[in-house]
């Protein structure tokens, strides 16, 4: 593929990754209603589509139905490149389901990750019978990945904890809820004893899910947050409780490099970055600049109490660091940075696997902190050539930046979601336990 870059047409600003507010409603961050049944199924895509050197994966998506870890079983017995990456995305259902599934993926060793599978085949929605048919009737299907929008709830988290390697990329979601048990009674149980029967079941569905962390090394206080938890809500896990669940351990996770064609074209990338105060955010987007030039923008958010002036750099290998602009644009708690970009600048950037990145900040006691980690260009080539073609084809107009106007992409505060509040992901079953 020649690389063409630094041809954009048109000077753009595209909205800032905080004015989405996928995650702020994750129930509802998909706008596809969730398969009435778990599908488990073979997919490839392209070169590095699913990790450096990866591009076949499982996906495992929808509700949690009760047999599904029969039919999960089932797959894995029957096929023999079993060792791919597993891609969840799911709003839960049932407990005991859920928990032999996760079972069955430590026995395998399986590396877990939330996401969603595009299939390409796919003639209408994702979820649709016909969709669900090309899913599961071919040995493989071609598809794409997105961790946009991808939830993994409720009794999900039991398949990803199970799972020995997990990864949750920046802009997927985790979430939890306490148990809902469903009983039946006859007309003439007494209301102590309905109460009895319930508390029981209770009981022995802590006792199973609490036991079941631990077995997977993973904080039983993730359990203790979820039975504070409404079933009717989920609770969206933050990146911190991620780490300190023992979920995702990374100091470092971040999104692949992919094009953004609305409001206006752009590159993106997400990461979230483990430093002595907690997990800072940041996003990196380049953006048509006119006269063979790219415009990178660096956002970041700070810290409430944040103080003292800080500087952002970024080094491609021995090639000479983008200069960003003097001093930040500030806008409540996010700092925005920006550089231009030539060609020759980005063919830089691609050129290398890695790419540095540092901020220090000098504070007003005069002591300094300096933070310093690495970027994959995974995806980069590819959609900066995606970037350049879409520049060319544009017309010449200038879109204002949309500054923060809603709750962040990554809230600073985890979310207390309504679980019922968007028709399109289904109220757990009466009969589902933590699900």
């Amino acid at each position: 593929m020649k690389f063409r870059v630094g041809l954009c047409c048109a000077l753009a600003f595209s909205s800032l990754l905080f004015a989405h507010s996928a995650a702020a409603a994750p129930p509802a961050a998909s706008a596809e209603k969730p398969m009435d049944q778990l599908a488990i199924y073979a997919a490839k895509g392209p070169p590095d589509s699913c990790g450096p050197g990866c591009d076949h994966w499982i996906a495992i998506e929808g509700k949690i139905d009760e047999g599904s870890a029969a039919r999960v079983e089932r797959f894995f017995r029957e096929r023999k490149d079993t060792q791919r990456p597993i891609y969840f995305n799911s709003p839960g259902g049932a407990m005991r389901d859920g928990l032999a599934i996760g079972r069955l993926l430590r026995a395998r060793k399986a590396v877990g990750r939330v996401g969603r599978t595009i299939v390409d085949a796919c003639p209408g929605t994702q979820t649709d019978d016909a969709c669900s048919l090309i899913k599961t009737n071919r040995e493989e299907v071609v598809a794409s990945i997105t961790s946009r929008g991808a939830v993994c709830g409720s009794a999900c988290t039991f398949l990803l904890f199970g799972a020995l390697t997990r990864e949750v990329a920046p802009d997927a979601v985790v979430a939890v809820h306490g148990a809902r048990i469903g009983m039946q009674f006859r007309v003439n149980v007494t209301e102590v004893r309905r109460e009895e029967a319930i508390a029981k079941a209770h009981a022995e569905a802590d006792r199973l899910t609490f036991a079941y962390v631990e077995e997977m090394g993973i904080s039983r206080d993730v359990m203790t947050l979820a039975d504070s938890v409404s079933p009717d809500n989920m609770r969206v896990l933050t990146r911190q409780e991620l780490y300190n669940f023992r979920i995702d351990t990374r100091n470092v996770v971040e999104t692949p490099w992919a094009i953004e064609k609305a409001p206006s074209p752009a590159v993106q990338k997400i990461a979230q970055v483990k430093t002595e105060s907690g997990f800072q955010k940041f996003e990196w987007r380049f953006m048509c600049g006119g006269k063979a030039q790219t415009r990178l923008m660096v956002t970041n958010e700070l810290a409430k109490d944040a103080s003292g002036t800080r500087v952002m750099t970024m080094v491609a290998g021995a090639a000479k660091p983008p200069q960003f602009a003097r001093l930040p644009v500030r806008v409540g708690p996010y700092e925005i940075w920006t550089a231009i970009i030539t060609a020759d600048a980005m063919k830089d950037l691609v050129a290398v696997p890695r790419l540095g990145a540092s901020q220090n900040a000098l504070l007003p006691d005069g002591k300094s902190t300096s933070t310093f980690f690495e970027i994959e260009t995974r995806g980069l080539e590819p959609a900066s050539t995606q970037l350049a073609a879409a520049g060319q084809t544009a017309q010449a107009k200038i879109v204002p930046p949309k500054l923060p106007s809603s709750a962040p992409l990554l809230p600073s505060s985890p979310p207390s979601v309504k679980w019922t509040a968007s028709p399109n992901w289904p109220t757990p079953s009466p009969l589902t336990a933590q699900g």
